[in-house]
């Protein structure tokens, strides 16, 4: 599935991760003390935790619609957000997987 590249949709975007990443809060948590910054996996398990949320959302906005309770609207936009968050989650991963792959290129 290819997503238009537009200026709409990338603000769109961008406000998704925005509010997905409003969780700054856990990141601050996770800062240790001796001031070397944030736990590398404390903030993955954040941000899996996060995109587990916007499915969920999302299943939930699902749910209340085909009961009559919801707004197709609001189905959209959930879905939405959850397709940003598992998108961006996954530009991350290939990023992580390919600093690897240079680092095991690198002469010993």
């Amino acid at each position: 599935m290819t997503i238009p590249t537009t200026p709409a949709s990338a603000a769109s975007a961008y406000a998704a991760l925005g509010r997905l990443g409003s969780g700054a809060s856990n990141l601050a948590s996770s800062i240790d003390p001796s001031g070397q910054g944030p736990d590398f996996s404390s903030i993955l398990k954040d941000v899996v935790h996060a995109v587990s949320e916007a499915g969920a959302k999302a299943d939930v906005q699902t749910q209340n619609v085909a009961m009559g309770k919801a707004n197709m609207v609001d189905v959209v936009t959930a879905v939405a957000e959850s397709e940003t968050a598992i998108a961006a989650l996954v530009s991350v991963r290939d990023k992580v997987i390919a600093a690897y792959e240079d680092i095991l290129k690198m002469p010993i």
